[in-house]
């Protein structure tokens, strides 16, 4: 056998597995987009165009899901970001039971998001959740706070959710990033009389940079994507005051019946996020962010 093919035939059996697992439910999605196609009449399949696109952005509720999903991910990504770099920078110091501390901060990106949203649930449970029993005894609330059934608060206990999750992913990724700066550099700055707050700027963020633009861009895409913990604490209620739109596309799908509509939803979203890969890397110079 030649041996320029030699590389292609050890790496078939992962294009297979890819071909198989990503690529043909890829391909069926998006044919399924431009079908009738509702699992409650399986043998009725039929090819109606763009009808299914046209449905999604028909649907008076869209406006609110889109908004929604821009708070879930601005918000949960930047309360991400922002904790998990002070967290990565506390951990960078060293202190008696580092270790034990970092296993114990890091422990929340180890727990199901299935499990964390039950945990939610029943925390900020209008009745007999903790939350309101820690306010009324800290005297902070007069009465009990229907936290998942009041618009505008029913989206903010997912996003707390989201936030306590993500944080240890930030941290661990920036710390690594911290560790690889080399101490003399900023003993070099110190000599030139260089603070910490400048340091920070024009050292710290500067070696850091590109991590943080892979990981930003890596979160924003897992967190719109993500809609168990939507699932699980709100179900998108009240009135769709939490749905987002992946959890919108999930309710489609199986609360609906209707894998058309859903797959156009699919589609749509699966070509935004493709553009705002694009875009973010071009903007924020990923290609240039090691150059110094």
């Amino acid at each position: 056998m030649n041996k320029k093919y030699t590389p292609w035939l050890f790496l078939a059996p992962v294009i297979l597995s890819l071909v198989l697992l990503f690529g043909y439910p890829l391909i069926r999605s998006i044919f399924m987009a431009f079908q009738n196609y509702k699992l409650t009449a399986p043998n009725d399949v039929y090819f109606v165009g763009l009808d299914n696109f046209k449905k999604v952005f028909a649907a008076g509720e869209l406006g609110l899901i889109t908004k929604n999903s821009l708070l879930w991910v601005i918000i949960s990504v930047a309360g991400q970001a922002i904790f998990g770099m002070i967290l990565a920078l506390a951990l960078k110091k060293k202190f008696n039971g580092r270790g034990i501390y970092q296993s114990i901060v890091f422990l929340p990106w180890a727990v199901s998001g299935f499990v964390v949203g039950l945990i939610w649930r029943f925390s900020f449970n209008g009745e007999y959740g903790i939350v309101n029993n820690l306010l009324l005894k800290f005297g902070l609330v007069d009465e009990k706070v229907s936290w998942l059934s009041t618009p505008g608060l029913s989206l903010a206990v997912p996003i707390s959710a989201m936030m306590w999750i993500g944080i240890p992913f930030f941290a661990i990724n920036i710390l690594a990033a911290l560790q690889s700066i080399s101490a003399d550099i900023y003993e070099a700055a110190d000599v030139d009389g260089c603070g910490a707050i400048r340091a920070f700027f024009q050292i710290t963020l500067p070696f850091i940079k590109p991590t943080l633009i892979t990981t930003i861009l890596l979160r924003t895409i897992w967190v719109f994507n993500s809609f168990d913990l939507i699932m699980v604490i709100t179900d998108g209620g009240p009135a769709n005051t939490s749905q987002t739109l992946t959890s919108y596309m999930y309710a489609k799908a199986f609360g609906n019946y209707d894998l058309g509509q859903a797959a156009a939803l699919g589609v749509i979203l699966m070509i935004f996020l493709s553009l705002y890969a694009l875009l973010f890397l071009k903007v924020t110079n990923y290609d240039k962010a090691g150059d110094f």
